[in-house]
């Protein structure tokens, strides 16, 4: 069902096929029987809290280590999960003590080598899994639909469970972010399907074998672990042949020039596309568009988000579950139910007039995008805030300084489309410094591509919240983004 063009020039870096090529070939984990403990080091993180809540309730023993102490922690602390707050040797010897069974040690890359539960773990000759290997083990046991791609998975994969929920299903999902019909980002279901977000950050993906991947489009990003663009392009044909059935977007030209799908998606053109659906009006707080299948019109459907992108991913989202023999009719009432997840333009509170919304956005892709459907809002007057804006205020914060460096003059171009630019700095996600690479540098170069646009830059996060108090006015749409802690801007508003 699914091949590579053969025109594409793979990806020439020995190293890189090497480790893709272990990934691939490495055995799948033996499946867990419900007597199995699971202990996860970094349980808080939103793709391993996934997995814990769903294990926790498929009767699992499960505990974790995190030192934080946030929602996530406190919600798998009340399902019964044990959670340490240091990681320490201490924790693996009280895991070991309390179970009949020796646990499942669960890491993600995030964690380190020197890490002293994982040491201790390895000195107890402990099976350690990466998240990925938990994920693909889960995957393998069910039908499920994978979702790939460089923007829009976390949303496209929330669209997908709730149009199967909507339709009467109960699909198990594991999603990069809280599913709002849900209230979580994991659930274990009593239906059919599966509903994973295949992350490409690290290439484990390549490991999974659904029966029904999703591409939702292919943009170079995660420069600290792909060599270049042809290294990604390889990952992903590589996540594409292990899947049984794949659709992927038309309206992208890499994904149109370099895979050739079962099937296509497209909001552009009906002509040889499998599933598309036209924009027929477009606001700031909704779209309308007419779906075809194979060229022929079907129905008409009205989608409660704004922008470009999220008609694109609800299309993805309407296409797999029809591939999946969800009724038309029933999925279309439930487009009308649809909700972005957690930090997809997250309306967070109005604080003294000013509507504060906080979006994930961290590539300039996104950011572009996200500042389009915000600008819609403001110039439309409608929107879905409790009233409309009248001003865009960006709130940005850079993440990673790989990232900054290698799509610095993209961000300067995409962060000129608002009313007031404030800059937090760079988030550097463990990443050390890059000379000549920080927020004042990005905010000089805007300044020279746009000398009328008022910017600020802040030295923390406590100035950030002091200018966006100064810098902003009633009936503002504040706009919070990044993937980093400026999520935080809410919150110390609120104070």
């Amino acid at each position: 069902n699914f091949s590579v063009n053969p025109s594409h020039r793979r990806c020439d870096k020995v190293k890189k096929l090497t480790y893709l090529s272990a990934l691939r070939s490495r055995p799948l984990p033996r499946l867990l029987t419900p007597q199995t403990p699971v202990h996860f080091i970094g349980v808080g993180g939103i793709g391993m809290s996934a997995l814990a809540k769903i294990l926790v309730d498929r009767g699992h023993p499960v505990s974790g280590s995190d030192p934080r102490d946030n929602a996530t922690v406190q919600h798998l602390e009340s399902r019964g999960v044990t959670v340490f707050k240091e990681q320490t040797a201490e924790s693996i010897q009280s895991v070991l003590s309390t179970n009949l069974q020796p646990p499942v040690v669960v890491i993600s890359t995030a964690i380190p080598d020197t890490n002293p539960e994982l040491q201790n773990a390895r000195a107890h000759q402990l099976a350690i899994w990466h998240r990925s290997d938990l994920l693909a083990a889960l995957i393998d046991q069910q039908a499920s639909i994978a979702v790939a791609g460089s923007h829009g998975k976390t949303t496209t994969s929330t669209l997908i469970t709730t149009l199967l929920i909507e339709a009467g299903e109960d699909p198990t999902a594991v999603i990069g972010g809280v599913v709002p019909c849900l209230g979580s980002n994991g659930h274990s279901g009593q239906g059919r399907l599966l509903v994973a977000e295949a992350d490409e950050s690290d290439g484990s993906l390549v490991k999974f074998s659904p029966s029904l991947g999703v591409i939702t489009n292919l943009e170079l990003d995660h420069t600290d672990h792909y060599d270049g663009l042809d290294d990604l392009i390889s990952t992903l044909q590589r996540f594409g042949r292990g899947c049984e059935r794949l659709i992927a977007n038309y309206d992208d030209p890499i994904l149109q020039e370099h895979f050739e799908p079962t099937a296509w998606w497209s909001n552009k053109q009906i002509e040889n596309i499998a599933f598309a659906a036209l924009p027929l009006q477009l606001d700031g707080d909704r779209c309308s568009a007419r779906f075809y299948e194979n060229g022929s019109a079907v129905g008409d459907f009205t989608l409660p988000m704004a922008g470009l992108h999220n008609l694109s991913n609800a299309t993805a989202a309407l296409a797999a579950c029809r591939m999946e023999g969800g009724p038309f009719e029933a999925l279309v009432e439930g487009l009308a139910q649809l909700q972005a997840p957690g930090r997809r333009f997250d309306l967070r509170g109005t604080w003294e007039g000013r509507h504060i919304v906080d979006d994930y956005a961290h590539h300039p892709s996104e950011v572009r995008a996200t500042l389009t459907m915000a600008q819609l809002m403001v110039s439309s007057g409608r929107s879905p805030l409790p009233s409309s804006p009248q001003r865009l205020v960006a709130v940005f914060q850079p993440h990673r300084f790989s990232r900054t460096q290698q799509f610095f003059e993209a961000f300067a171009e995409a962060l000129q489309n608002c009313d007031a630019l404030l800059l937090a700095p760079v988030y550097a996600a463990g990443e050390q410094t890059i000379p000549g690479v920080c927020s004042n540098a990005l905010a000089q170069r805007i300044r020279s591509l746009r000398p009328d646009l008022e910017i600020a830059v802040a030295d923390n996060l406590d100035q950030l919240t002091y200018l966006v108090k100064q810098r902003s006015r009633p009936d503002d749409l504040v706009l919070a983004m990044g993937a980093g802690t400026v999520n935080s801007l809410w919150g110390r508003l609120a104070e």
